[in-house]
């Protein structure tokens, strides 16, 4: 087994964190896999592990989350995440990539091909975030109360802790990472907190940032983002030329389904992957089953 061990690139004020698993100089494929939201790096160990028998695996901390930097609340747009993505390719040359991704990180990896169409070999999205830019909601309204509730509702987490394993028992015990392996959540634990004077942990991804994070988010969702300067990226996911396989998860919530459905009809050409009774956390609760599925469609894209 291989452990990981942690670069950087860029200045302090933007700074882009890696956890990187193989040896330096390695003439490997590279493969580079993008959290969901409130994450980090290290939760990929289980999977970059086997991976990087095949691959330099190389798995970022998107902005804001934790060691990569942590702008200003209006600096989270699907765009920025995909930007630091480019960053990362640029600097450390990868091409030929094979882009993992998960929730709104596959999203970043979306994004990013149509920024870099020559870099990405093929894409594996589990559950992306997406709205359909052509079917807009038409009352014109914003977020609903109950989305507005649940990205203000961020703001009353916990985010100090007594110490790592108190955090540990704590998330161990909570529905949304009940079914992860423990050396995933373990990871988390140790990556996604920062060790405090007194021996406390506090998050990394601390919850206004998390909210911030989340509110367009939930625009893309209920299909009223608007994007900023720069317009609505949504629209150019039909112009991926890379081959892309789009799975969800037979036990996730229908929203995740519902916008998998979106990148399905905006990328005609993708093919479709279906996880059985396993939630939208794929990679940390069931390893095993999404090695497999990366393996077939490394097969299946050739």
């Amino acid at each position: 087994m291989t452990n990981p061990h942690r670069i950087s690139i860029g200045p302090a004020d933007a700074r882009i964190a890696l956890a990187r698993w193989g040896a330096d100089g390695s003439r490997k494929p590279p493969a580079l896999l993008s959290h969901g939201t409130g994450f980090v790096a290290e939760v990929w160990d289980d999977i970059a592990r086997e991976l990087a028998s095949d691959y330099a695996v190389y798995a970022l901390d998107r902005r804001g989350h934790g060691d990569s930097h942590k702008p200003a609340a209006d600096r989270y747009h699907f765009l920025d995440f995909a930007e630091d993505v480019g960053t990362v390719i640029d600097t450390l040359g990868l091409s030929n990539i094979y882009g993992i991704g998960h929730s709104a990180g596959a999203t970043d990896l979306l994004l990013a091909a149509k920024l870099n169409p020559k870099c990405f070999a093929r894409l594996f999205v589990m559950e992306p975030t997406v709205m359909d830019p052509h079917a807009a909601r038409p009352d014109g309204k914003g977020l609903s109360g109950s989305a507005t509730g649940a990205v203000q509702g961020v703001l009353r987490r916990q985010a100090e802790f007594d110490s790592a394993e108190a955090a540990f028992l704590r998330y161990q015990a909570a529905p949304a990472f009940a079914k992860w392996t423990e050396s995933s959540l373990r990871a988390y634990i140790r990556h996604g907190f920062a060790p405090q004077e007194d021996g406390r942990v506090r998050l990394r991804c601390a919850p206004e940032i998390e909210s911030a994070i989340l509110l367009p988010i939930y625009q893309a969702m209920e299909q009223v983002y608007e994007g900023d300067a720069r317009g609505n990226p949504f629209a150019w996911l039909s112009e991926i030329g890379c081959p892309v396989r789009i799975a969800t998860a037979g036990d996730s919530w229908p929203i995740y389904k519902e916008m998998a459905s979106r990148a399905i009809a905006l990328l005609p050409a993708a093919s479709q992957w279906r996880f059985e009774g396993v939630g939208h956390c794929v990679g940390q609760e069931a390893p095993a089953l999404l090695l497999q599925a990366l393996e077939a469609f490394a097969a299946d894209a050739g």
